[in-house]
């Protein structure tokens, strides 16, 4: 035997992990993909997001990109394997729990994220977990805290599920942990899986928001969902009937809160349409989502802020429902930036309310803007068709 080349033959095993590591080597590349979009949406606003699908089709490597496009930690956590007082915390008895309490003490994933400042935490198989489990991650997902430990502001929670028809042991989610998520349904495209086999995937980016928009982009999402609402106020909040629909999207005014903010982000990064679509049908359900999406496409708002830069310019849209909901954006866009000179411009266009007929469109908007008076701001006279009205109901203090 010649143990000098036995001692130089090439390891088998080290060879087979060079072959497999150069496999794992990817690119990623610019793509147009809602559904990728969907989520950095849905992330950048900082709103817990969902993953349905069924299983091996890229929930878990959607989250590494995620994760690795951000230049963040990801931490994975089967929600199925775990326990509730994984999430709730082990008790730790003190020196003197009579004074101090009984901390809670968090796993080691909450640590390594509070320690790192930023990251995520995806929980997977979520839908195989029982409803013990499931009712200890809703303070989690709510409260952002595991155990006594409080998760930092830049973490962010995305969690995936099977149905439960495929999903092993599958439960539906409880209705308040379901309505606590952005649903997004997730698909494979064989295009896109086929690009992937060659070595280049598409890059997940979180939407750049525009400072320069932040303050029309409240301003307009108040005005789209306070205006639907209003007209659609049985829409606030339906809980479905059946348990499938109780584990999905639903309308309530939480996840109307959560469209809101899926709306602003979107509307101050100018992001892809389609995207913002599948972000709010995800946060409020199918039914209520594409009325508020047929309701935007058909208002088609003009901005608020250059309209208060430009008050007299401005023609009041014909449609109730337009009215409402512009005049509604146009005080978000005062409170968000309340001087003395947009502050009077908003009276120059709810003056224009009065002038078309319709100062009872714009009472509401107008009790609004007078709460948002500096005392030392005197009254403009656009104020005057409003005047009984603000007074009787002590919404403007101290007119001079």
């Amino acid at each position: 035997m010649n143990i000098t080349d036995e001692d130089s033959a090439p390891d088998p095993l080290a060879t087979a992990d060079e072959l497999v590591r150069r496999l794992a080597a990817q690119r990623a590349e610019p793509a147009a993909n809602p559904q990728l979009e969907a989520l950095s949406l849905a992330v950048s606003a900082n709103l817990p997001v969902l993953l349905w699908g069924e299983p091996g089709i890229g929930k878990s490597a959607a989250l590494q990109q995620l994760a690795a496009g951000l230049r963040v930690p990801l931490e994975t956590v089967i929600a199925s394997v775990h326990e509730p007082s994984d999430f709730a915390g082990l008790p730790i008895i003190g020196d003197d729990p009579a004074t101090t309490g009984v901390p809670m003490a968090p796993p080691d994933w909450a640590v390594r994220l509070t320690s790192a400042g930023r990251g995520v935490v995806f929980f997977d198989e979520l839908s195989s977990a029982p409803p013990a489990v499931q009712a200890a991650l809703l303070r989690v997902v709510l409260e952002r805290r595991v155990g006594s430990l409080p998760l930092p502001e830049q973490v962010r929670v995305v969690a995936a599920a099977n149905p439960p028809s495929s999903a092993a042991d599958g439960w539906h989610l409880s209705p308040p942990l379901a309505n606590r998520f952005v649903h997004l349904q997730w698909t494979h495209d064989p295009r896109t899986v086929a690009r992937g086999m060659a070595g280049t995937w598409p890059a997940v980016r979180l939407p750049l928001i525009d400072p320069a928009r932040m303050s029309s982009a409240v301003a307009r999402a108040r005005g789209v969902v306070s205006g639907f609402l209003t007209a659609r106020p049985g829409l606030a909040h339906h809980l479905p009937g059946d348990a499938e629909g109780r584990g999905r999207a639903w309308p309530s005014p939480r996840t109307w809160e959560m469209a809101l903010r899926l709306l602003a982000v979107g509307y101050a990064a100018d992001a892809d349409q389609k995207a913002v679509a599948a972000a709010v049908i995800g946060a409020v359900g199918d039914g209520a989502g594409l009325e508020l999406l047929n309701y935007l496409e058909q208002l088609d708002l003009p901005d608020p802020d250059r309209v208060l830069a430009n008050p007299d310019a401005f023609a009041l849209p014909k449609r109730g429902d337009r009215q409402l909901a512009f005049l509604t954006a146009v005080v978000s866009a005062v409170q968000s930036d309340p001087t003395r000179r947009r502050w009077e411009a908003g009276w120059t266009v709810l003056a224009k309310a009065v002038d078309a007929g319709v100062p009872d469109v714009a009472a509401r908007a107008a009790a609004d803007l007078a709460a948002l008076r500096d005392t030392d701001w005197p009254v403009p006279s656009g104020i005057d068709a409003f005047l009984d009205l603000l007074q009787l109901s002590g919404a403007l203090p101290g007119a001079h």
